[in-house]
């Protein structure tokens, strides 16, 4: 298996195969997200590999099939509002939102086919988009308990914590984030 990495609209030469390992990853439990949900990854990826640092790493296989992805970019200021941005920014704030998140790196995507689950892909994919940003963070839903430990497992620090109930989203920030250090603990 090789990583390649992307800066810009190359990667939308593998569209397809990375809606299908996105549909693979995402259309099954925790996520249960429908087909649908795949077509508008694939149109935000149109203007998504234009974004300010946008990078990407796609894993293919011997034969040339992709079997996972992750892309990132830089998190602009002001901070977003679409999205899950604002659950973000109410978890930390204003000013840490600005301090913490704008200028880093954010990571939008990690997926991996199931096929693959479990090889250590995830995380080289993970540490590809993030090798030359130690300003690194992410999103995810705190629907999955494996998620969220894989993310503690590779390092990143869990910087909000929503409810309990299985709902809402978390900011994680990366390894080598200065500010993870300053993230609040669980009670």
């Amino acid at each position: 298996m090789s990583i390649r990495l992307f800066t810009g609209p190359q990667l939308l030469a593998h569209a397809d195969a990375l809606r299908s390992v996105y549909v693979d990853a995402f259309c099954a439990p925790p996520w249960d997200e429908d087909e649908e949900k795949s077509a508008e990854f694939v149109g935000r990826l149109a203007a998504d590999v234009e974004r300010p640092g946008f990078t990407a790493a796609a894993a293919f296989t011997g034969s040339g099939d992709v079997v996972g992805f992750s892309t990132a970019w830089t998190t602009t200021a002001p901070f977003p509002t679409d999205r899950c941005y604002p659950q973000a920014a109410a978890g930390l704030g204003p000013e840490r939102t600005v301090e913490w998140l704008c200028g880093a790196r954010e990571i939008d995507e990690l997926a991996v086919r199931s096929s693959a689950r479990g090889t250590g892909l995830a995380g080289d994919l993970l540490a590809a988009v993030t090798l030359d940003a130690p300003r690194s963070w992410l999103l995810t839903s705190v629907r999955s308990p494996r998620v969220l430990s894989f993310y503690r497992r590779e390092g990143w620090t869990q910087a909000t914590h929503p409810s309990c109930d299985g709902k809402g989203i978390t900011v994680f920030l990366g390894p080598r984030h200065p500010a993870r250090t300053l993230a609040a603990r669980p009670l």
